[in-house]
């Protein structure tokens, strides 16, 4: 059996596909399965992945007939299909270096109760722009639960991208599968439910480049607005499941009412309802989220139409 299941989900990524299964084939760990889903992809996806159909390492490849209607359908699928101890999903438009797996295997390994692993990774427009990059302040390090949650996924969330972890398989058969009908927030409630399960072990060292490009399906999404209502939830689960307490709550709203300021007369008017109630009825919190708001803001959300 492999030690690692790696899950490269895909949906009209053809002219990225090439660059990201040749850097997962040719990492330096080798004990690893490969399994490629393309969510009924338009362009020439399928003939990509076909050419890649008798490598050895390549397990499962499945192709949908119709599309699923979200990409964490996906995830899902190709979970159930995975042997290995540990599963990576590797974006389909992302790459990586060669020393990823080794790097984040020998991470997870150091302590029998960590779930996730993970490294830093550079943002990168296109082919070639680098935007930004994430950062740790040491080169390994492992976090009990509770202080990575409430440190790392609670306002901001320090796994960009699936590209840059990989986590228990384990720990999957305990998720609550809520993140498979989410369209962008799905991968921070699918994190926050690993991480509840256990330690998490972070690598300092940039391994993984996710890239942005004009045939990300995300930037329409995030124009709908859908991305404040869902991260709405899932802060709301946070609360709820006692993860994090009223001031971690509340200063996770306050981003997101900041954010949503700022674009808020782009988004779609249903949406742009749905949002604003949610931020009004906010409960048990609402008073403690006044007091860490602009009155202006405040009052504008309310007498806004």
């Amino acid at each position: 059996m492999p030690k690692v299941s790696v899950i490269v989900p895909n949906y009209n990524h053809a002219s990225f596909l090439g660059q990201r299964i040749d850097s997962i084939l040719s990492q330096s760990y080798h004990d690893f399965e490969l399994i490629i889903l393309d969510d009924c992809s338009t362009d020439n996806s399928k003939e990509v992945i076909l050419s890649y159909k008798d490598h050895p390492k390549i397990s499962h490849i499945v192709i949908n007939d119709r599309n699923s209607g979200g990409p964490f359908y996906q995830w899902e699928r190709g979970i159930n299909l995975a042997k290995g101890d540990y599963v990576w999903v590797a974006e389909s438009d992302d790459w990586c270096e060669p020393s990823l797996l080794q790097e984040l295997v020998e991470g997870i390994e150091k302590d029998e109760d960590c779930v996730i692993s993970y490294c830093q990774m550079l943002y990168v427009l296109n082919e070639n722009e680098i935007k930004w990059q994430s950062s740790h302040h040491q080169l390994s390090e492992i976090i009990d639960s509770e202080n990575f949650i409430k440190d790392y996924l609670a306002i901001k969330v320090a796994i960009y991208n699936a590209s840059m972890a990989i986590f228990k398989r384990s720990a999957y058969k305990n998720l609550s599968k809520d993140f498979t009908s989410f369209k962008l927030s799905g991968d921070r409630l699918f994190w926050i439910q690993i991480a509840q399960q256990g330690k998490t072990h972070i690598s300092g060292k940039v391994l993984n480049y996710f890239r942005k490009h004009d045939k990300d399906v995300s930037s329409k999404a995030y124009s709908s607005g859908i991305n404040f209502i869902e991260e709405l939830r899932v802060i709301d689960y946070m609360h709820s499941s006692n993860l994090i307490d009223n001031k971690l709550h509340s200063l996770a709203i306050k981003r997101q009412l900041k954010n949503y300021w700022k674009v808020k007369n782009k988004i779609d008017p249903e949406n742009n309802k749905i949002i604003k109630s949610l931020f009004l009825n906010l409960k048990p919190n609402k008073f403690q989220l006044i007091k860490f708001l602009p009155s202006a803001i405040w009052g504008a959300l309310k007498n806004d139409k």
